[in-house]
């Protein structure tokens, strides 16, 4: 779905989450503002999501986005249409997300769904949403001179006793393969060690399988706070070590996406 164009000034949203997951829009409108709506479009997709936007106080328009709507994975473009006009662009206004950096989901349902809104890089707003069925959330990560310590809990699935962990090459990276490592389980805590010496220069992305190989396959993630992009924000010191495939720089990062991933490279010269 392509997004209408407008030279219309955009309008400002407030956005704050509470602990369930969900998201309340608070948009500054005046006039006439009957039959509102709040619309999510789906990037690179023709997902669309409307929400109503209902008097709240003087000049504020409500829209809620309960944790129980279902958004699909993505990056949703936010927009407000009001008075039958067209869609216009919402910007960021005052956001609250202090309840998200305190949640902890109950993964009952078996999947666990995160939306935080954050600005783009032209300043405009949008939600970025996570849908995982089941998650493993990383939590804690120990750097040590020639691996990588790695906790974590795993939600809408339980931990057997041959769950074990997947080093997965990148398209490219050496001469590729899987890793398997070793888990440490204490119910839906789960803990292991990367140890870079095995790893040729590449990317490689860090998963969990719960069940060990009938199960499914999950990948690492941090998605449980209130950080929308780690990877400018988590950032962590390399160790050289040396592997069958010469010395090496190596250390983890979060991909664009949140997941966890080790970056292995040649020295600097």
């Amino acid at each position: 779905m392509t997004p209408p164009t407008t030279s219309a000034a955009p309008l400002r949203a407030d956005c704050i989450g509470d602990s369930a997951g969900g998201l309340t829009f608070d948009v500054a409108a005046h006039g006439d503002t009957a039959a509102a709506l709040l619309l999510l479009r789906r990037r690179d997709a023709d997902d669309e999501v409307s929400l109503p936007l209902a008097p709240a106080a003087e000049g504020r328009l409500r829209a809620a986005l309960p944790s129980s709507v279902a958004l699909p994975e993505g990056r949703w473009d936010a927009y407000a249409r009001v008075s039958d006009g067209e869609p216009r662009r919402l910007v960021p206004g005052v956001t609250d997300l202090r309840s998200l950096a305190t949640r902890t989901p109950s993964g009952l349902l078996g999947h666990v769904a995160v939306r935080i809104p954050y600005a783009t890089r032209q300043g405009n707003l949008t939600v970025r949403s996570w849908l995982r069925a089941p998650h493993a959330e990383t939590g804690e990560l120990s750097l040590g001179k020639d691996a990588l310590s790695v906790r974590g809990r795993v939600y809408g699935t339980q931990l057997a006793p041959e769950a074990h962990a997947e080093l997965r090459a990148r398209p490219g990276t050496g001469e590729g393969g899987v890793h398997r490592l070793d888990v440490a389980a204490d119910r839906a805590e789960f803990g292991f060690t990367v140890p870079y010496d095995r790893l040729a220069p590449g990317v490689w992305d860090l998963w969990l399988r719960p069940a060990g190989e009938p199960g499914p396959a999950v990948r690492l993630a941090r998605l449980l706070d209130d950080v929308a992009d780690k990877q400018p924000v988590f950032t962590y010191p390399r160790a050289r070590v040396q592997t069958p495939y010469g010395p090496v720089e190596a250390g983890p990062y979060y991909t664009r996406d949140n997941d966890l991933s080790v970056s292995v490279t040649e020295p600097a010269a």
